[in-house]
C-alpha cells in the first residue's frame, strides 16, 4: 500500500532522485538534508542562500511545463499555497505530487516534516530533532501582539496559522488568534483600537520597515522580525527561536 500526503492521497515515496519543490521552507529543508535530490524549485525558494538549482516560476502560479521539462519523480507543493488544478495537471502527466497541510502549530510542521523524510529517504535529520528540542517549551503568556504580514489592504495573521503557533510558544499571544479566518482584512483603525503591546512586523512577504510601525500604529511599541524565522518550517526553526526571542526583548525595551 502506498503512503498518503498530509491530505490523503496515495502517492510513492521510493527514495525519489528528481524533486522539484513548490514550497519555498521545504525547498530548503531538502536541500539541506539531501541536495542532490533537489532538481527544481520556484522564484521564491531563497534559501540556503547559495541554493543554485533551476526555477520554475511563482509558488501560487508554477510554470508547469517548466517543471514537466525538469523530468521530476517528485513535486513536493502544499494545499493553502499551491493550486488543486496544477496538482491535477502534473498528476495527469505521471508526476507523482506529494501536498502538504498549511500547519497550524509547531509540532503538526515538525511531524509532517519527520514523516515525509522518514518515507522518501528513511531520514531523520539532525535539524529536524534539533528544532524538536528547541520548540518543545511554551513561555507564559507576558505580551499581546498584531501580526500584519501586507497592506493595501491590511492583512493580519488570525486564528490555527504557524505564525500564531510561534508567537504563543515564545510566550506572545495574537490578538486575533480567535477571529474566524486565518488571515483577516481589518481596516487600519480597527488594528490601532486592539491596542496590543506590541505590533510585530516582518519582511516577508510584505517588506515592512521602521517607517511603517510610527506611521501606521503611533503610539504603539512594534519590533521588526526576520520573516522567514515567524513563518518557515523547517531548518530555519533552529536559529528561529533564539531570533525572535532577541527581537520580542528588544520591543519591550
Amino acid at each position: 500500500m502506498l503512503p498518503v500526503d498530509d491530505l490523503g492521497e496515495p502517492v510513492a515515496l521510493d527514495r525519489p532522485q528528481r524533486v522539484v519543490s513548490l514550497v519555498p521552507s521545504i525547498t530548503e529543508a531538502v536541500a539541506v538534508s539531501v541536495p542532490e535530490a533537489l532538481a527544481g524549485a520556484t522564484d521564491y525558494c531563497t534559501h540556503p542562500s547559495d541554493l543554485d538549482v533551476p526555477r520554475v516560476g511563482g509558488s501560487k502560479y508554477p510554470d508547469v511545463e517548466k517543471i514537466l521539462a525538469l523530468a521530476p519523480d517528485l513535486v513536493i507543493a502544499n494545499s493553502e499555497e499551491n493550486r488543486a488544478e496544477d496538482v491535477d495537471r502534473l498528476r495527469a502527466n505521471g508526476i507523482q505530487v506529494w501536498v502538504t497541510e498549511a500547519p497550524a502549530t509547531v509540532p503538526m510542521a515538525l511531524k509532517s516534516l519527520r514523516r515525509f523524510f522518514g518515507l522518501a529517504w528513511e531520514l531523520e535529520p539532525q535539524w529536524l530533532t534539533r528544532a524538536e528540542d528547541l520548540w518543545r517549551e511554551t513561555k507564559p503568556a507576558r505580551l499581546t501582539a498584531l501580526i500584519p504580514v501586507w497592506r493595501r489592504p491590511w492583512v493580519v495573521v488570525g486564528r490555527d496559522t504557524f505564525a500564531t503557533d510561534v508567537l504563543r510558544r515564545l510566550g506572545v499571544e495574537n490578538v486575533y488568534a480567535n477571529h474566524e479566518e486565518r488571515y483577516p482584512r481589518p481596516t487600519l483603525d480597527e488594528l490601532n483600537d486592539r491596542r496590543p503591546d506590541l505590533v510585530v512586523l516582518p519582511d516577508e512577504p510584505y517588506v515592512f520597515t521602521h517607517e511603517d510601525g510610527p506611521e501606521s500604529f503611533p503610539g504603539l511599541p512594534y519590533v521588526l522580525v526576520n520573516g522567514r524565522h515567524l513563518t518557515w518550517y523547517g531548518p530555519s526553526l533552529v536559529e528561529a527561536r533564539e531570533s525572535l526571542e532577541r527581537a520580542f526583548d528588544y520591543g519591550q525595551s
